[in-house]
């Protein structure tokens, strides 16, 4: 027995409300940034589509791909704050684990972990167990400069 058209619409429209239906619960119960939320929305834009514009199966699938990356973009893009990257705070202060020659790396405590540091002054060597600076980070490295010392 032959499906019709009538039968197709709706049965497509059902499934893609269903399928929004359960994005939505899968990020309501395992949050996945907002991902699922997304496509769960899209595969609802698709399910309100499908009757009108969208008639066939792969064209549906295509919008719903193209409208759930966008989805995710914008949201990305929107709940990223701007000042996200990591900021040391002025003036924190750290404690050398490792002596820190002139030039070179060694270890400090910082906020209770173990980091690789630089001295500001490439000329300094900097003793161990001595309060530090933390002036800036770069990447994994924070730079520092001894506490009896002022940064010009």
């Amino acid at each position: 027995m032959p499906i019709s058209t009538a039968m197709w619409l709706s049965s497509s429209t059902f499934i893609w409300i269903l399928v929004g239906a359960g994005l939505c619960l899968v990020e309501l119960f395992l949050p996945t940034a907002f991902v699922a939320l997304m496509m769960g929305i899209s595969a609802f834009v698709v399910a309100l589509l499908s009757p009108v514009i969208l008639v066939k199966l792969w064209l549906q699938l295509v919008v719903w791909l193209l409208l759930s990356v966008l989805l995710i973009w914008l949201c990305r893009r929107l709940m990223t704050p701007v000042g996200s990257k990591s900021k040391i705070q002025d003036a924190t202060t750290a404690e050398t684990l490792t002596e820190i020659p002139v030039g070179k790396a060694g270890r400090v405590l910082y906020e209770g972990n173990s980091w690789r540091a630089q001295c500001y002054d490439e000329h300094l060597a900097i003793a161990p167990h001595q309060k530090v600076y933390v002036v800036r980070r770069e990447g994994t490295t924070l730079i520092i400069m001894p506490e009896d010392s002022s940064i010009q």
